[in-house]
């Protein structure tokens, strides 16, 4: 049964099929390997013939295992691939212990030889190390990205949904690498391939590295109010130096009181208090996300005395710094830890 699709869609056939190479991680998730790799099927399916190909490598060489428990023969090990391939690295949970030195080594020695790398959701985290993306601009999912900018500060840290600079490319997880993959199927075959892809994934808003990755603060916090997303915003871009609530009021042109009984009404707390919240879950995710010191992560989050952080920190998770510190990847019952989707 033929496709209407691909009847509309005309590549040449005498081009030799791109090949693509899978750097599967340990407990990489399936959502962002199967959206890099679903819009390549689809593109030969639409052609009638291959115009791309692809192969799993991984550490190891024999199979990996997926966050969800899924497992995938490999094709092969940390092998020298061809200088025309791209590597597409995919990471997920636990990002810090899967990228391990074997795999670093191999990163730094396939870039040497001129192969273009991108890393898909935390896969940008293994780039980073490898010193790959030193210079460049980068994304990596929103989760992540308070413990990255710490940790790799050479590094132009975007909130886009995909970055492509030069032959260094990144994704902020979920389906962006859809997007990703689109964008590199309308660059090498038009932009009707891509859109045909994309009709076949019922996938009807293409999005592109001019659109950031995390919805609109009225959207996440379920009110439309300009003056309430202004302040938000505001909180969000001074965590380090908290401004005070009479500042915060000033800056939008309110009085503290009505500043105070907009966030009650909106919000059910204080602006305090939601500021509070902001701040810890920053510094929560650098305890889960880096290795900086306890005293390091309060001074990054605003707090003046380590104890004083340490107590606040314990009446909103139910647990310390310390301890959060000590239990990294072993969820308390009701706390969800997630480092990646």
């Amino acid at each position: 049964m033929s496709s209407p699709a691909r009847k509309a869609t005309q590549v040449e056939k005498a081009e030799a099929p791109r090949r693509f190479v899978f750097l599967l991680l340990d407990k990489f998730t399936m959502i962002n390997f199967a959206g890099a790799i679903e819009p390549l099927r689809l593109a030969n399916h639409v052609t009638g013939y291959p115009v791309y190909t692809w192969a799993l490598c991984g550490e190891g060489g024999v199979e990996k295992t997926c966050s969800s428990g899924a497992t995938f023969k490999l094709d092969f090990g940390l092998d020298e691939v061809d200088r025309e391939d791209t590597i597409l690295v995919c990471g997920g949970i636990e990002i810090q212990k899967t990228t391990t030195k074997p795999v670093i080594g191999w990163l730094r020695r396939e870039a040497r030889r001129g192969v273009a790398i991108g890393g898909l959701c935390t896969g940008a985290y293994a780039l980073a190390k490898a010193g790959l993306l030193d210079g460049k601009k980068a994304t990596i999912h929103w989760e992540n990205q308070d413990g990255f900018a710490e940790e790799f500060e050479d590094v132009k840290l975007t909130k886009s949904v995909f970055v492509m600079d030069g032959n260094r490319w990144s994704t902020a997880g979920g389906i962006s690498s859809i997007d990703l993959m689109l964008r590199i199927i309308a660059s090498d075959h038009g932009e009707d391939l891509a859109n045909n892809v994309a009709d076949l994934m019922i996938y009807s808003t293409i999005r592109t590295d001019q659109d950031t990755q995390r919805l609109s603060i009225p959207t996440r916090i379920g009110v439309r109010h300009p003056k309430l997303s202004q302040v938000i915003q505001m909180m969000e871009n001074a965590i380090e130096d908290p401004l005070s609530p009479a500042d915060l009021a000033e800056d939008v042109g309110m009085s503290t009181r009505q500043l105070e009984r907009l966030f009650r009404r909106y919000l059910n707390r204080s602006p305090k208090r939601y500021y509070m919240e902001l701040r810890l879950q920053k510094a929560r995710n650098l305890l889960m996300q880096t290795d900086m010191s306890v005293i390091n992560v309060a001074l990054a989050c605003g707090f003046a005395s380590p104890s004083h952080f340490s107590k606040c920190y314990r009446s909103h998770y139910n647990t310390t710094p310390y301890r959060e510190r000590g239990t990294q990847g072993m969820p308390s019952p009701g706390i969800g830890v997630r480092l990646s989707i």
